[in-house]
């Protein structure tokens, strides 16, 4: 345990600016649009998400992009890892490249100008949102990149910086301190479990705010009521990944889930907060011959 102070969930503005239950849209409306592009963002926006998750690696030349995988391969027409790229070099990809919606053979969004987004990007264009920002990249070391950015758009108190590998989120708390929200890695995540599931005897206190965590673990359900009620005893808030059916969602905050992380926005049961319409495809050109997408839902 570092010195770090520790503080409960709703000491920070990314948790008390809106009242729970929270619905995440993970890596945009990414059921929908190609994941972690301006135009997923743009339609769990439209469909009234406030926030936002997304993931981050770091270009050659030093610029904080949002793209998952370490590689380009699996959803550009790119190769290589992102890291040996410069910023000019993955500003030409096509991130619609692979892209192919529920139910669907064709990859529709292919040769319509979908770019990987740099961090700066999301933040500009979506003032109001609150950003979840798992970061991926270990070496070379980002953390630093990372902060310039949050710190000169002024957006430290409305993120949640997470990371699944320890010393990189330890790493990330050094870097941040306390005053930004951080989420809590497998190891700790590991650790609270083991804590609830042999009675909460030892002592024990997190490090982060936020449990975010698989709804299933190797296809075994291990969330329940219990659960949920000692994570909240700790002053941590639990956010469940990645719930794609209605009736799962309900199970989740019926029993006090804080938030639901899901590919498909519209499919959060409680309220209309996004509307039941599916939302449709609306292709045109602006007077430069790009193709605009628009949702039918905003």
């Amino acid at each position: 345990m570092d010195s770090t102070v520790w503080l409960r969930a709703n000491s920070f503005p990314f948790f008390s600016s809106h009242d729970p239950p929270r619905l995440f849209a993970h890596r945009g409306a990414s059921g929908h649009r190609p994941e972690n592009t301006m135009e997923a963002f743009f339609l769990a926006w439209d469909m009234g998400v406030k926030y936002l998750e997304m993931d981050v690696h770091m270009s050659r030349d030093g610029h904080v992009v949002v793209i998952h995988d370490e590689t380009l391969d699996r959803t550009t027409d790119g190769h290589g890892y992102v890291k040996e790229h410069t910023i000019s070099e993955l500003k030409r990809l096509d991130a619609g490249y692979s892209f192919l919606a529920e139910n669907s053979c064709e990859p529709i969004f292919r040769g319509m100008g979908l770019r990987i987004p740099l961090l700066e990007e999301v933040i500009q264009e979506f003032p109001q949102a609150m950003l979840n920002i798992e970061v991926k990249q270990k070496n070379p070391p980002m953390e630093d990149s990372l902060w310039k950015v949050l710190s000169e758009n002024g957006a430290l108190e409305r993120v949640l910086i997470a990371s699944e590998n320890g010393e990189l989120l330890r790493r990330l708390r050094a870097r941040f301190g306390p005053a930004v929200a951080t989420g809590i890695s497998r190891r700790e995540a590991f650790a609270f479990l083991r804590w609830y599931l042999t009675g909460k005897r030892a002592p024990y206190r997190p490090e982060g705010q936020a449990l975010q965590i698989p709804q299933k673990i190797k296809g075994l359900d291990y969330i329940g009521q219990g659960f949920i009620d000692a994570a909240h005893q700790l002053g941590l808030e639990v956010h469940i990944w990645t719930v794609n059916d209605s009736s799962r969602m309900k199970k989740f905050l019926d029993m006090g889930a804080d938030g639901i992380i899901t590919d498909y926005p519209e499919r959060f049961p409680l309220g209309n907060l996004c509307g039941s319409r599916s939302p449709q495809l609306d292709k045109g050109k602006d007077k430069g011959g790009h193709h605009v997408l628009r949702s039918l839902n905003g």
